[in-house]
C-alpha cells in the first residue's frame, strides 16, 4: 500500500482547523493543535500562503483560509453543469445579438473557454472551446478579475503584455478598470486584445454570490460599438444572461 505524503496530512490538517472552530488563530495555537513544533508549522503555513491557500491578518499575525481555498471550494460546481446551465441563455443571447457568445472561467491564470455558440450567419468560425485568453485585456478577463479576489491578484501582480496599442497595462490604470467594473457590472474590451474586434462581459454568481465564470458577447468594432461606446442594448442583454445563468445554479435575484 502506498504511504501518505506527511507534509500533504499535516497541510490537510492546519486547513481543517482553520474551517473550523475560530475565523483566525495564531502559530502557536495551529502547531499545538495539529502535533508540530512551532518552526515546522511556520514553514507549511508559509507554503500554503504563498499558494493563496492561507492569509496572515496582518495585524495581529493571525492566520484565516484563503481566497484561493474558497474559489477552489466554489469550483466544486462542476464546468459541465455550469455549462449546461448556460446553454439555453447563451443561445438566445447569440441569436438575438447576431454575434458569437462565450462562457468563460478562471483558469492557470487566464480564461478558460468552457462554452462558444457561434455567430448566427453563415460566415465561417472556429470552436473556441477550450482556448486560453488573457485576464487583463478581455472583457471576460476583467470581470473575473473585478469579482474574483485570486484572479484579481494574478491579473494585477503579472505581466501585463501590450497585446495592441490600446491594451491597459499600467497597474494604476488597470486597478481603476476593475474599480469601474464592479460599479457598473460589466466589462468591455475594444481592441485591447485582437484589433477589429470588441466584447463586452458580465459575470455569472452562484448561490453564496460567488463567481463562477463569465459571458460575453464578441463580434466587429464597427457592430459591437458603431459610435466608440458599446451598444447599450448589447450591455443589458449580456447582463441579463448573466443574471438568467446565476438564478438557474441558485443564485437567486440580483
Amino acid at each position: 500500500m502506498a504511504k501518505n505524503i506527511q507534509s500533504l496530512e499535516r497541510a490537510a490538517a492546519m486547513l481543517r482547523l482553520l474551517a473550523g472552530g475560530e475565523r483566525r488563530l495564531g502559530l502557536t495555537d495551529i502547531a499545538s493543535a495539529v502535533g508540530l513544533a512551532k518552526g515546522t508549522a511556520h514553514g507549511i503555513l508559509r507554503t500554503l500562503q504563498a499558494e493563496g491557500f492561507v492569509e496572515q491578518d496582518a495585524a495581529s499575525g493571525r492566520y484565516q483560509l484563503g481566497a484561493e481555498l474558497l474559489r477552489l471550494g466554489n469550483s466544486y460546481l462542476d464546468i459541465h453543469e455550469l455549462r449546461a446551465r448556460a446553454l439555453v441563455w447563451t443561445d438566445d443571447l447569440a441569436r438575438s445579438s447576431g454575434e458569437s457568445v462565450h462562457l468563460g472561467v478562471v483558469h492557470q491564470q487566464g480564461v478558460l473557454i468552457v462554452h462558444h455558440v457561434f455567430r448566427p450567419d453563415d460566415s465561417r468560425q472556429v470552436l473556441e472551446v477550450g482556448a486560453m485568453q488573457p485576464l487583463h485585456s478581455t472583457a471576460l478577463g476583467k470581470v473575473l478579475s473585478a469579482y474574483d479576489p485570486v484572479a484579481r491578484g494574478q491579473a494585477v501582480e503579472n505581466e501585463r503584455p501590450a497585446l495592441t496599442a490600446r491594451t491597459i497595462t499600467a497597474a494604476a490604470e488597470f486597478e481603476a478598470v476593475l474599480e469601474l467594473t464592479r460599479e457598473r457590472g460589466w466589462a468591455a474590451d475594444v481592441e485591447e486584445t485582437w484589433e477589429g474586434v470588441a466584447a463586452v462581459a458580465a459575470p455569472v454568481h452562484d448561490r453564496r454570490r460567488m463567481p463562477v465564470g463569465a459571458i460575453a458577447v464578441t463580434g466587429a468594432v464597427e457592430r459591437i460599438c458603431p459610435t466608440g461606446d458599446v451598444r447599450s442594448e448589447l450591455v443589458a442583454a449580456v447582463r441579463d444572461c448573466a443574471r438568467a445563468v446565476s438564478r438557474e445554479i441558485g443564485a437567486g435575484r440580483f
